[in-house]
């Protein structure tokens, strides 16, 4: 069964599209089955990964609305390796036309679910707001992944976002939790970075990746081609950071499913 993750902070230009890219891409790499959900009007992620957003027959639109299905809509990021549910500027007006519909939270749950067992990851990519489309997002993953830079204004948006989570997983969706905050965009020449990054660790703990991606032109460079970075020029700091990023999520998925299985392993049967 898929792992379903959404990358979200409502704060705008904090990474959340090029770490969806990226981490689709290394993951796809690594011999993982891969669906990337993108769920920003601006179709950033569907450019991003090489399909053209100008030309869709169907894209996540319709399959919110219910007009077609997942296995029509989607296509190959034949650069990154992985499928793309694609996004464009039709997905702005989808929240006004759901407003009536029942269930609205979960249509993309429901219509995800059908793929639980077509893929090892699926990553969705969250609009920089908390919209309709976002708790969308939340409501289908089992966990979510935050990048944010070491600012003072980051923690700040932080706070609101833990707490939309918390209220996502008492209200609509039980098995919501928060993945890992990664830090992106980080210079350790800043003490402000440095500061921000050992609040993080102090407050989160674990929670916290030990991967830091680092600024780099690379990466920033890599969409108006049409390609992740990690493609695009893998031995760019930026790209081996991301790399690294999905190595650290494989092995911590393993690390949990052994030590689950160890624990169930270990009780006593029954009678």
């Amino acid at each position: 069964m898929a792992k379903i993750f959404s990358i979200a902070n409502q704060k705008g230009g904090v990474g959340k599209t090029t770490t969806t890219v990226n981490l689709a891409a290394a993951l796809a790499a690594s011999g993982q089955r891969v669906l990337l959900v993108d769920l920003d009007p601006q179709g950033n992620a569907t450019m991003g990964s090489g399909v053209d957003k100008r030309g869709l027959a169907s894209s996540v639109y319709q399959v919110l609305l219910g007009l077609c299905s997942i296995a029509s809509a989607r296509q190959r990021s034949e650069s990154g390796g992985y499928d793309v549910l694609p996004a464009n500027r039709e997905l702005a007006g989808a929240e006004v036309e759901m407003v009536e519909i029942d269930e609205r939270e979960t249509r993309l749950k429901r219509a995800l679910k059908v793929h639980e067992q077509d893929y090892d990851f699926i990553l969705i990519d969250c609009p920089p707001a908390l919209s309709l489309l976002t708790l969308n997002g939340l409501c289908a993953a089992h966990g979510v992944i935050i990048p944010m830079q070491c600012e003072y204004y980051a923690l700040e948006g932080l706070s609101d976002l833990v707490n939309t989570i918390k209220q996502v997983h008492r209200n609509l969706n039980g098995d919501l939790e928060i993945i890992g905050l990664l830090r992106v965009m980080f210079d350790p020449r800043s003490t402000l970075a440095l500061q921000v990054s050992a609040q993080l660790e102090a407050h989160f703990g674990d929670k916290v990746f030990a991967t830091l991606v680092p600024r780099n032109v690379r990466l920033a460079e890599a969409p108006s081609y049409g390609m992740p970075g990690v493609v695009f020029d893998r031995a760019s700091k930026g790209a081996q950071a991301y790399v690294a990023f999905a190595v650290e999520m494989i092995e911590r998925f393993r690390r949990a499913e052994a030590s689950q299985s160890r624990a169930g392993s270990s009780s006593p049967a029954t009678a």
